[in-house]
């Protein structure tokens, strides 16, 4: 579903993805880690194309992302931003339907898609036409969730979506998130920088450093067969990981 290969990025003279190669299965989750700055939201980005790679080659269902196919593959794939990226001056309702207005969709078409996302992620249809500034911070989540989800994508990228949520919140959304990896079966990427949230939602963990991937696999491996000592140094700063 998504492959890179030799792919390098560079913001003027800092190199933040360093001929980093990736593949990413039908129906996978994947989940990147790492300390701020290593590359992670910027790997997303590339991903959906909106950062171009300064070599090497990135593919998405097969194609390679060029100008010309970009827009069509983006309509498949949903992408949460980090703290949501909410339009203020629209309500909870028009913030998940933007894209399918986009497309088109008919009316029945929207009320039939909305039904199934509010029941999915148990968002009280009260909620609907209240604005952004007017919901939780676990209600907005569920809204750039929902937004994300509307066109039914292949692909599911989302940039620390927990991320500014207290304990408790963060927690239900946790849970929430899950189970709607697990059942809906899509391709999907979550950056996070907690190592706890990487295990609960998934074997394959990511950890970079530096734009390069220090190690991929499980929790476990990397605590048995760390691959440098950055993986263990890691992991011990997380005093709140438990494997269990």
């Amino acid at each position: 579903m998504i492959e890179l290969k030799n792919v390098s990025k560079s913001f003027l003279t800092e190199t933040v993805i360093s001929k980093f190669n990736l593949s990413i299965g039908t129906g996978e989750t994947v989940v990147l880690i790492g300390p701020s700055g290593c590359g992670k939201s910027t790997l997303l980005k590339l991903m959906l194309g909106l950062v171009t790679p300064d070599s090497g080659v990135i593919k998405c269902f097969g194609e390679e992302l060029d100008g010309i196919n970009i827009h069509h593959i983006r309509k498949r794939i949903g992408f949460v931003i980090q703290h949501g990226g909410l339009f203020p001056n629209f309500n909870a309702l028009d913030n998940i339907v933007l894209m399918a207005n986009q497309a088109k969709w008919s009316d029945q078409d929207i009320k039939r898609r909305l039904d199934e996302l509010t029941e999915f992620t148990s968002f009280e249809h009260r909620h609907l036409k209240q604005y952004p500034s007017q919901l939780s911070g676990g209600q907005r989540q569920r809204v750039a969730l929902m937004r994300a989800l509307m066109l039914d994508p292949e692909i599911l990228l989302l940039d620390e979506p927990m991320g500014a949520l207290d304990p408790m919140i963060r927690y239900d959304l946790q849970v929430d998130l899950r189970k709607i990896f697990r059942e809906l079966g899509k391709t999907t990427v979550m950056v996070t920088h907690d190592l706890t949230e990487a295990a609960y939602f998934s074997e394959i963990i990511i950890l970079m450093r530096d734009g390069r991937i220090v190690q991929q696999g499980s929790i476990a491996e990397m605590i048995s067969s760390p691959a440098e000592p950055f993986v263990s140094q890691f992991i011990q700063a997380q005093r709140e990981l438990s494997i269990d």
